[in-house]
């Protein structure tokens, strides 16, 4: 003890308070040079961690999944990589907002986490769109060409009517006024089979023009249902050489404008015709006049 001094007062040595102010210096020079947002991401981290655990130990990890994209994405933007321009083209019949809430781009998404093969694959989930690529152009722009399917024709099934592409796909479970001009076919099978089938039947205007419908039996071959209520049945195979005698027949003797109700080309040899009930009526009375005036004449 000296000068009345405490006794559990450590000493100091000489030196050691620079010593510090130089260790000092040395860490916060460190810190200085660390990058921007670095405090934001040892945030994010930290947190992460915590929730986390409480994750796995509460049985919440749909909602912390949520809560952690987020997190990073506001990390990325902090860091930069904000979305800043989109470019979207080929889109028609889907509007720029729902190809975007497709894609998963919303306003808080960033670039640098935005995974543009599942958004790929997202957009091509929606019919109406064919192919889709999703382009990311560091460090803030994104890319968005659609390429979409066209409406083909109307296919009804089980009494529902639906608009098709020409693949087959169902583009809507219901019919706009704009497509009431397309062309009709009915029965299972038929939206995937229509377009080799309407491409055929497309080289004939003249039953192209008086088509209501081309309806596929058994998923095997067509009849045609024409707009004065004749059934025509095609066969399963060589159907243009069914339609050109068709055609020829209609030429010849007028066979679409006569009072009939179905007349069958599905043999290659003959042609079958049913007359309808007021044409066969007629006819079977025109034959007991005739069989009449014979024997009369007898």
């Amino acid at each position: 003890m000296d000068g009345g001094g405490r006794l559990d007062q450590p000493l100091k040595r000489p030196g050691q308070s620079a010593a510090k102010a130089l260790l000092r210096g040395r860490w916060t020079s460190k810190i200085a040079l660390l990058p921007r947002g670095i405090g934001v991401v040892g945030l994010v981290l930290l947190l992460a961690g915590t929730l986390g655990y409480g994750a796995v130990a509460g049985q919440h990890v749909p909602a912390i999944v949520g809560w952690l994209k987020d997190a990073r994405d506001v990390t990325a933007n902090s860091l930069g990589f904000r979305i800043a321009a989109i470019s979207l083209s080929g889109q028609k019949e889907v509007s720029r907002e729902e190809v975007l809430t497709t894609a998963g781009v919303t306003g808080r998404a960033s670039l640098l986490f935005l995974d543009a093969e599942a958004a790929r694959a997202q957009l091509k989930a929606n019919p109406w769109i064919a192919d889709a690529a999703v382009l990311k152009l560091y460090p803030d722009r994104l890319q968005i060409t659609v390429t979409e399917r066209q409406a083909f024709a109307l296919w009804q099934k089980d009494g529902q009517v639906s608009v098709i592409a020409a693949d087959g796909t169902v583009l809507e479970p219901f019919v706009e006024d704009r497509y009431l001009a397309l062309p009709l076919v009915v029965g299972p099978g038929a939206a995937q089979a229509a377009k080799d089938f309407l491409t055929i039947v497309g080289h004939y205007p003249t039953i192209r023009s008086v088509l209501r419908a081309s309806i596929l039996v058994a998923e095997r071959r067509w009849n045609l249902r024409l707009e004065n209520g004749i059934d025509v049945r095609l066969p399963e195979t060589n159907v243009e050489q069914a339609l050109d005698r068709l055609i020829a027949l209609d030429r010849d003797k007028k066979l679409l404008s006569r009072d009939i109700t179905m007349i069958d080309l599905r043999l290659a040899d003959r042609v079958t015709v049913h007359l309808s009930d007021t044409a066969a009526q007629a006819r079977e009375e025109a034959l007991q006049a005739k069989k009449k005036k014979k024997g009369g004449d007898a």
